[in-house]
């Protein structure tokens, strides 16, 4: 009986030994860092938000979604959503939302003028004299992130 408890006792402490490896193992599995984009104040909840993030200057701004780095839906609870870029590695980012009210994908516009919300990192405003650049919406990822977006409706 003796030899059987020895026994479990062992197997036990060889087993708890291994959690730490495990651990670090797992934490090294990350390649990046991850991003969070939140976005409130939204004039309704219908819809969803498109978030864009974009890594390189000739991509943005991408007013068809074709260039982006990575994209996500998020869904609209009480005017405000956000979503999490995960694995994201170092480097100058910028980011485009829509609040897409009709979820079809698109800005949705009348002449050249957006009809739905939209917004980009380090904006509070555009206009004429305000155009949305990488270089003025850019921001820098090193590590874990949280940005706020302002929506602007027209």
């Amino acid at each position: 009986m003796k030899t059987k408890m020895k026994h479990y006792q062992a197997l036990l402490i060889g087993l708890l030994m291994l959690i730490p490896i495990g651990t670090f193992i797992h934490a090294s599995d990350k390649e990046g860092s991850s991003l969070t984009v939140s976005v409130n104040k939204l004039r309704s909840s219908n819809g969803n938000v498109i978030f864009a993030l974009y890594n390189r200057e000739d991509a943005f701004p991408d007013e068809h979604y074709k260039k982006y780095y990575k994209i996500l839906k998020g869904k609209i609870v009480n005017h405000s959503s956000f979503v999490i870029f995960e694995n994201i590695p170092a480097g100058k980012y910028a980011v485009n939302i829509v609040h897409d009210e009709n979820k079809d994908g698109k800005i949705k516009k009348k002449f050249i003028l957006p009809l739905e919300g939209i917004g980009f990192s380090n904006f509070q405003s555009i206009g004429f004299s305000n155009k949305p650049s990488f270089k003025k919406a850019a921001f820098n990822v090193q590590t874990d992130k949280a940005i706020q977006v302002k929506i602007i409706y027209k």
